[in-house]
């Protein structure tokens, strides 16, 4: 039995003060260079536990960008615990007390919980895709046009991709989209616009998400670049609050371009960024919705691990 005041061996006060007030990911990730373990070997041990995790999933667990939440995923916060030599029920007791202090859900905004429920759904999608993390593609722009329709509903969005292969043979790309709460997957429409078409379509009708293939035609040579284009038509669900776009790896320039139907103008409207699903929202900034195009943008210069959206209230 382990008892509460084995984490006094902690070398680092930065552990004790973790685990006493989270969050989650600052804990575990104190937790791991306090015994100086990395990844790997921290997924080895959860093997000898029976417990499958990939190093991939320890560091976005570690980082914030993702939380473990699935019963499998839950197991192993608590082998986690026995093999980090901390106390019973630490990390898993940070994990509920975010989730607890989490904001509810708002309809048409994507919470917390969506978020995370996401990941989970959109790492079995792609798994059934058989596509890798970053599908041997390196972003170099990513620019989105998204369209809010009469009814103040995500009316769809067009894409435009230019990316480098860093490995030889890809051939194609995963496009994803994560409806508002209430859409309906099964019923948006993909279209390939330029220099692609539609392959394999996945999707989960619980949580929103769209998994899409584009393929190219011919395979990339590593470090061949290469352009397309594609559109969603969406419009399934009620009001949208905003639209946000994730991103697991540093890459390009990213440019989000809202526009809004002149019978659904909004009242107010920010830009916002996110560390990750579960840190707080930052980078406010007012946008203000005028000319004849009615749109409002962000730019990115480079992406950043994390999250970038705008959102907007109707009164």
């Amino acid at each position: 039995m382990r008892h509460a005041t084995e984490h006094a061996d902690a070398p680092t006060a930065e552990l004790n003060t973790a685990l006493r007030g989270g969050p989650f990911h600052v804990a575990l990730r104190a937790a791991i260079a306090a015994r100086g373990l990395p990844l790997q070997r921290v997924q080895h041990h959860l093997s000898r536990h029976g417990v499958k995790v990939g190093v991939t999933s320890l560091s976005y667990w570690q980082q914030g960008a993702r939380r473990p939440q699935r019963p499998e995923s839950l197991r192993a916060v608590r082998a986690l615990e026995e093999i980090l030599r901390l106390p019973d029920e630490s990390l898993i007791r940070l994990l509920a007390d975010s989730d607890d202090d989490t904001t509810a859900d708002r309809p048409g905004s994507h919470s917390y919980r969506a978020l995370t429920a996401a990941s989970d759904v959109l790492d079995r999608l792609q798994t059934e895709l058989g596509w890798s993390l970053d599908g041997g593609l390196h972003t170099l722009g990513h620019h989105e046009r998204v369209r809010i329709g009469p009814g103040r509903e995500l009316a769809g969005l067009e894409a435009h991709h230019i990316v480098r292969a860093h490995r030889d043979g890809v051939d194609r790309f995963v496009a994803v989209h994560h409806g508002d709460p209430g859409s309906s997957p099964r019923d948006m429409r993909v279209r390939a616009l330029e220099n692609c078409r539609t392959g394999r379509i996945r999707w989960d009708q619980d949580s929103g998400v769209l998994a899409v293939e584009l393929l190219f035609g011919a395979p990339l040579r590593s470090g061949d670049t290469f352009l397309f284009r594609y559109a969603i038509d969406d419009a399934t669900a009620g009001a949208s609050r905003e639209y946000l776009r994730r991103f697991g790896f540093p890459g390009g320039q990213y440019a989000l371009q809202v526009c809004f139907d002149a019978a659904a103008l909004p009242a107010r409207c920010h830009r916002f960024t996110q560390s990750s699903p579960a840190a707080p929202r930052a980078g406010r900034q007012r946008l203000s919705v005028t000319g004849p195009h009615r749109c409002v943008h962000v730019v990115e210069p480079r992406i950043r691990p994390g999250i970038t959206g705008i959102a907007w209230s109707w009164d």
